[in-house]
């Protein structure tokens, strides 16, 4: 045994043994595959980039209130 393990890969709820796609449909396979871990890394970091203009808006607001308590420098 040459210990080769033949991969299935899931098309649009289609099984496909990776043996049976050409070069190219795999090198399309592994693109996919790439962008798709690209968009769950960015989404996580726009998850990061909303919360934390959330919180500096609020922290912002926060401090306009207070600010408007004290009267303004002549």
């Amino acid at each position: 045994m040459t210990g080769e393990v033949n991969q299935t890969i899931n098309i649009n709820d289609t099984e496909y043994k990776e043996s049976d796609l050409t070069p190219s449909q795999i090198v399309m396979v592994n693109h996919v595959s790439d962008l798709d871990k690209k968009i769950l890394k960015h989404n996580f970091e726009l998850q990061q980039l909303q919360f934390g203009r959330e919180a500096f808006m609020n922290a912002l607001n926060q401090s306009l209130e207070t600010n408007e308590l004290t009267p303004p420098p002549e």
